[in-house]
């Protein structure tokens, strides 16, 4: 297969770590230009030099995605280093997930999430907008969840983003009218991202499970307790429940390895034996 990605310039969102880091660094190695974008500069400058000691090209910029005017100058570095804005990926998110009788502890994080998780896609979107209707192309992949398919006790503002993520690319796709290709990534649960330590209250993580919770929480009981059985975590098994990051991170170079004109606008991806989560 020809590679589509060598030479584009992309821009990653949340690249200090998790999926967005495994993007960069794969995006990397064949040939994409990156922008490692990070609220936390020493998390983003690690993204980058493990990048740049592989022979790729890399840089990070310390960028809060809830703040407009940052991602605007971050759109601009890319321009000023790369000359265009090929991709964006709006990676960066939290998860604190929480039960409405959880708002005294939760409140603050929910409106950090909307922040990170709805504004700061929204945000992504508009800097680059100008730039990829001016070259002609661009590709915009968002990171949304299956939480926000449909809603689930325990996650009213989470999913509620996720579900405004969809609907943001969804409207960006018929709006741009193929001149910005728009890519939607749900993965499901990735314990490898990090993202559970933003979890208000354990007891939320069961909504996504329903009725199936009591055989989830024994799973993930065996997992903690290291008595999960090995055909569990291979990869090569139906019974693989436990996806690793680097799955996600393949799909989406997948979806930006493409020709101009294929899009790929939907993927979902799970662990063939996670059939619990609903």
């Amino acid at each position: 297969m020809k590679n589509y990605v060598e030479g584009k310039s992309m821009i990653v969102t949340g690249a200090g770590g998790g999926f967005g880091r495994l993007i960069s660094q794969k995006a990397a190695a064949l040939g994409a230009r990156i922008i490692c974008a990070d609220i936390n500069r020493a998390n983003a400058e690690e993204t980058a030099s493990t990048i740049a000691k592989e022979g790729g090209c890399a840089q990070a910029v310390e960028t809060d995605v809830s703040d407009l005017e940052q991602m605007k100058r971050l759109a601009a570095t890319a321009v000023a280093e790369f000359g265009a804005i090929d991709v964006m990926v709006n990676n960066a998110g939290i998860m604190p997930l929480a039960l409405y009788a959880d708002h005294e502890a939760a409140m603050d994080k929910w409106s950090k999430c909307i922040d990170i998780n709805f504004k700061g896609v929204l945000h992504g979107i508009v800097s680059v907008y100008d730039q990829m209707l001016s070259q002609g192309s661009g590709h915009v992949v968002n990171i949304s969840s299956i939480y926000g398919n449909f809603p689930v006790l325990g996650a009213a503002v989470y999913g509620a983003t996720k579900s405004a993520v969809n609907y943001l690319s969804e409207s960006l796709r018929v709006e741009a009218r193929g001149k910005i290709k728009v890519t939607i990534v749900k993965p499901t649960g990735v314990p490898g991202t990090g993202l559970a330590r933003g979890v208000v209250n354990n007891q939320a993580v069961v909504g996504i499970v329903g009725h199936n919770a009591p055989e989830y929480i024994a799973l993930m009981r065996e997992l903690i307790e290291g008595k999960t059985k090995p055909e569990k975590l291979d990869p090569n098994n139906t019974d693989y429940i436990v996806l690793d990051p680097a799955f996600i991170a393949d799909e989406v170079i997948h979806a930006i390895n493409q020709p101009s004109g294929v899009s790929i606008g939907d993927i979902t991806v799970r662990a063939a034996g996670d059939h619990f989560v609903l």
